[in-house]
């Protein structure tokens, strides 16, 4: 359990993370308040006096401190910060179940999509249509924006950053063996034979523990080189469908598998004494790795050599990045959903994407802040950047080309079947990509009938 002290009150006693929330955020049935439609703020300040809301997000501190500035603006509205526990999935579910969640907490990947599923979330639809410029909605990548939407079209969130995957190099590596730099031009072709040529260079100079290059096996990591080869997950007509056995998915995922275990040039995370990719190029283990803009702050901080940053390499039929589904929702038991919209709309505002680029480096979602962040990034990090195209981040960002997780109309079945297969495939390299043939037919028969297919 994760010790809490309020935002603003550093000497307040410290309260367990679940007693905070039962005492500040008030709980209702998720049935009476999931369809609600929008009341008068000042209703609820006059009838409870002060508005309190939890707010969850990471435990990056800083951006926080520009709530404040929202204390300013709603008087009437008292918010209190509470961190990410470190079991957040596992916590949160059982907040989520248990009534006890957060007002208004940050999300990502696959979590948000479920928790949705499971109608744990608030649609922010009324208050979107009703309250929300559509400026502002321009501002966001759309690809991203519309990622936070069901199969059913309910909203359950806005974008909170636009994380984009790249490849981040080891000039001093690349430069130690004399080989051309990752570039612009560089499809899956180019990836895998600069892979080769660095393990052969490492090995002829006794460095066995040196590998190419290293993705995380995590459900949009791989999606994306599918995404490349032209395939999907899950059909784009019908989430209930499942396309991972199509000939593009397994031949995405067959490449991924043969770099790791046939080739040698990937590593597995057995390979690299099970540290994540990030923290392995960050010793030096890598020449490479996949990873994204959300990585960029402990990479230049760490890492002691030159970096390099490329567009994540294009696909045989298309080129692809990932652009990460972060973004801030509200608990659908929440007993103030108008306080807690007003929240939403300040943590989406410029001011406070551009507190999370600064604190963060996050990469903004709102591409009118791009500028911004470059900028920071450069001031921050004036020695460690110098020579990075931060560029590629956003490229997809603006080019159209980046593409989100892919999500069943019944995520949770389809996530833990992927992951036991593709531990087995990747990580310990005891079973083939055909595998997911039969994984592709499991996860499609444990999604619901369609209402039309329904007698």
């Amino acid at each position: 359990m994760t010790a809490y002290a309020p935002h603003g009150t550093a000497s307040s006693p410290a309260f367990s993370r679940r007693s905070f929330l039962k005492l500040a955020g008030g709980v209702a049935s998720v049935a009476a308040v999931a369809g609600c439609t929008p009341r008068p703020l000042a209703s609820e300040a006059q009838r409870t006096g002060k508005i309190q809301l939890a707010f969850q997000d990471c435990r990056c501190l800083g951006e926080q401190f520009l709530l404040q500035d929202f204390h300013g603006v709603h008087p009437d509205i008292e918010v209190f910060y509470t961190p990410e526990p470190d079991d957040f999935e596992d916590s949160m579910l059982a907040d989520l179940q248990g009534g006890v969640a957060p007002d208004v907490f940050a999300g990502c990947c696959d979590t948000l999509p479920i928790w949705a599923q499971k109608g744990y979330l608030l649609d922010l639809r009324p208050f979107v249509e009703s309250d929300l410029a559509r400026e502002t909605i321009d501002d966001w990548n759309e690809a991203q924006y519309r990622s936070f939407f069901t199969a059913e079209g309910m909203q359950f969130a806005l974008p909170k950053y636009h994380g984009s995957l790249a490849l981040y190099y080891n000039k001093d590596i690349f430069d130690r063996y004399r080989l051309a730099y990752p570039s612009e031009d560089w499809t899956h072709t180019e990836y895998l034979e600069a892979m080769r040529r660095i393990k052969a260079a490492a090995e002829a100079a006794g460095q066995s523990g040196l590998w190419a290059s290293m993705f995380e096996v995590a459900w949009e990591r791989i999606q994306v080189h599918v995404n490349g080869w032209n395939g999907h997950f899950v059909d784009p007509a019908d989430a209930t469908r499942s396309w991972m056995g199509r000939p593009e998915a397994l031949a995405a995922m067959e490449w991924l598998r043969a770099a790791i275990w046939d080739e040698r040039v990937m590593a597995s995370k057995l390979d690299v004494a099970n540290a994540e990719p990030r923290d392995a190029f960050i010793r030096g283990s890598l020449a490479m790795v996949e990873d994204g803009s959300w990585a960029l702050r402990d990479i230049l901080e760490q890492a002691d050599f030159r970096i390099g940053v490329a567009p994540f390499p294009a696909g045989p039929a298309r080129r692809a990045t990932l652009a990460t589904t972060d973004g801030f929702a509200i608990y659908a038991g929440t007993q103030q959903p108008e306080a807690a919209w007003e929240l939403v709309k300040f943590l989406t505002g410029l001011e406070y994407g551009r507190a999370m680029a600064e604190a963060q480096l996050l990469q903004p979602a709102r591409a009118s802040l791009i500028k911004d962040w470059t900028e920071l990034v450069r001031e921050q990090y004036p020695t460690q950047a110098e020579g990075i195209d931060l560029a590629v981040f956003a490229a997809g960002q603006i080019g159209g080309y980046a593409v989100t997780a892919e999500v069943f109309a019944n995520m949770s079945v389809a996530r833990e079947l992927a992951r036991a297969a593709w531990e087995q495939i990747y990580t310990l390299g005891q079973a083939s990509v055909e595998t997911m043939m039969t994984v592709s037919e499991r996860i499609e028969a444990a999604q619901p009938v369609p209402a039309s297919s329904q007698g």
